[in-house]
């Protein structure tokens, strides 16, 4: 089989993608882990009246949390709707703020226009992930500042990935998004173009009345898990119940709620002047 033949159409997987992002309402998700943006800005020490660039910004956990900061903020993401949200809330909050609909492997913005370019759990996503690592280093001003927040391999959410991929395997030769939670692979992409690339291990805590409320809420709003279940048909339940043992296994609290920490990298990528 030629070279070619085994190269994967990254745009049918970054279409594809969209269209699992755009199913059921990921900012009733997104909105519960409000708290990860609000620590990544600090983080990045985002200064009052710096240019903010949120990239994969879903419904703008990460885009709200600079604007409370008074950054001049810009919002973006491939999914029309969950940017929608984000306008709504940045309204109802009066904060003045521009969303553009746009891919995070082609931003329509110049070299060095924001002095501080972030994602929370966005671009990670990405199907092609060094060119997305290209654009956020492209777009960052020297001596700015790269903040994300990225879910480890071996945390909750990297084992849900894995749990999920056991029985929908992702398209062959795409790399898992938990990658982007791993020291050797922020080194590659941003390490020589960095005067420092800083790795703070955190914890969200994923809190639900129970392991069965988590999956309802995840099987009603989160696309992955919707298209995930949608593929295996009848064998939804394996799923299901693979699920709801990992939540089980997890499970920290012992007054018969849902208590689950999920470890995540919080990055702070400060580009070289």
């Amino acid at each position: 089989m030629s070279i070619i033949e085994n190269t994967p159409d990254l745009n049918a997987i970054k279409n594809k993608q969209q269209v699992t992002w755009a199913t059921g309402c990921y900012p009733r998700i997104g909105s519960l882990i409000q708290v990860t943006g609000e620590r990544l800005v600090e983080g990045m020490d985002a200064r009052p009246g710096a240019r903010f660039l949120d990239v994969a910004a879903g419904n703008g956990n990460l885009s709200l949390a600079a604007a409370r900061r008074f950054c001049d903020v810009v919002s973006t993401d491939y999914v029309p709707e969950s940017l929608e949200y984000g306008r709504s809330r940045a309204e109802a909050n009066a904060f003045p703020m521009d969303f553009r609909t746009a891919d995070a492997e082609n931003l329509p913005f110049e070299d060095g226009e924001f002095e501080c370019v972030g994602s929370t759990f966005g671009v990670m996503f990405t199907a092609d992930q060094e060119r997305a690592a290209a654009e956020l280093l492209r777009l960052c001003a020297p001596g700015g500042k790269i903040g994300m927040a990225n879910w480890t391999p071996d945390g909750f959410i990297g084992r849900l990935f894995r749990t999920i991929g056991r029985l929908v395997p992702p398209p062959a030769a795409v790399q898992s998004p938990a990658r982007w939670g791993t020291e050797a692979f922020l080194e590659a992409q941003f390490g020589p173009a960095a005067d420092s690339v800083e790795v703070r291990r955190r914890d969200y805590i994923f809190r639900y009345l129970s392991a069965e409320h988590f999956l309802a809420f995840f099987k009603e709003h989160y696309g992955p898990t919707i298209k995930a279940l949608e593929a295996l048909g009848e064998r939804a339940p394996e799923l299901e119940a693979a699920i709801l043992e990992l939540l089980n296994e997890c499970n920290t609290a012992t007054d018969g709620t849902l208590c689950v920490p999920s470890e995540y990298f919080e990055v702070v990528v400060t580009k070289k002047s």
